[in-house]
């Protein structure tokens, strides 16, 4: 049987190209095997059906552990098998042992392209637009399209948020489907709407700053100029004013200073030099 041109054997000098570089084109499976482990060898045909059924939405990528000892232990693998999803090179979704086809189906849907997923990214251009009244018809077609689509729900909160109507928009954040739990964008979201949420009837930035020039201890002013920061996009910014609320008052708002900078975090997609920088200097305060 010839080589399915999806499945490629990596090992450490081409797991750059084809897992890290590749997962920016399309989504990249690792399977990490050995030899000697009888439920690897049961899910390897499973996988490599998969790879030729789904026709290059995704390429499997084969590492045999035992010779590939040193990836082995980079990315953490301590039982065989172990199948890793890369994205935008990262690791996005794992399982471990011979699922059957069916969960792997699952695993797999979960994260390639749907049916929908081109209605619901116009959608998004719309809103960014101030759009809506489209935006809500095309996430309507969306639906009828692509029913199992989780996607749908996610793009329904960001148009009620939209919409401007915030606590809506929370409360279906949270009957948002378990498969996007994990899921950055939600983390996002939720992040924006905390901060968007404690804008409502808030004053204004300029008085925001005449309120602090007044009196440097005033947490609320500190915690809402740092929320209109965020809404902004400045997020360094939003970060330093969060900081430093944190190391003068704890207390204030339940710890909102700390669990405000995680929302940043969030809405960062968890990476970058800002949120690394920033996750130290508050380390530091915690410890």
């Amino acid at each position: 049987m010839a080589q399915s041109p999806y499945i490629v054997t990596v090992t450490a000098a081409n797991f750059e190209a084809v897992v890290i570089d590749g997962s920016f084109d399309r989504p990249v499976l690792v399977d990490f095997w050995a030899d000697w482990c009888a439920p690897c060898k049961g899910l390897m045909p499973v996988l490599a059906k998969l790879a030729d059924a789904y026709a290059g939405k995704f390429i499997l990528a084969k590492v045999n552990t035992e010779e590939e000892q040193a990836l082995a232990a980079h990315f953490g693998i301590r039982n065989l098998p172990t199948v890793q999803l890369f994205k935008s090179g990262q690791v996005v979704d794992q399982f471990m042992g011979a699922l059957p086809e069916g969960q792997v189906r699952e695993f797999l849907d979960r994260h390639l392209p749907q049916p929908g997923d081109g209605l619901l990214a116009q959608a998004q251009d719309l809103m960014a637009a101030g759009d809506l009244k489209r935006a809500a018809v095309l996430i309507e077609q969306a639906q009828a399209q692509d029913p199992s689509n989780a996607r749908v729900a996610l793009a329904r909160v960001q148009l009620t948020a939209a919409q401007g109507d915030l606590s809506g928009a929370a409360a279906l954040l949270e009957r948002l489907p378990i498969e996007l739990a994990q899921d950055p964008e939600v983390a996002a979201l939720r992040g924006q709407l905390r901060f968007a949420q404690a804008l409502v009837g808030a004053p204004a930035p300029v008085d925001l700053t005449r309120r602090l020039a007044a009196d440097p201890n005033d947490s609320e002013a500190a915690y809402l100029l740092a929320a209109h920061r965020v809404l902004a996009g400045d997020f360094e910014g939003a970060l330093e004013g969060l900081l430093a609320l944190m190391k003068r008052d704890r207390t204030y708002g339940d710890d909102a200073a700390r669990k405000g900078m995680v929302a940043v975090f969030d809405l960062l997609g968890g990476q970058g030099e800002l949120v690394t920088r920033f996750r130290a200097r508050m380390m530091t305060v915690l410890y």
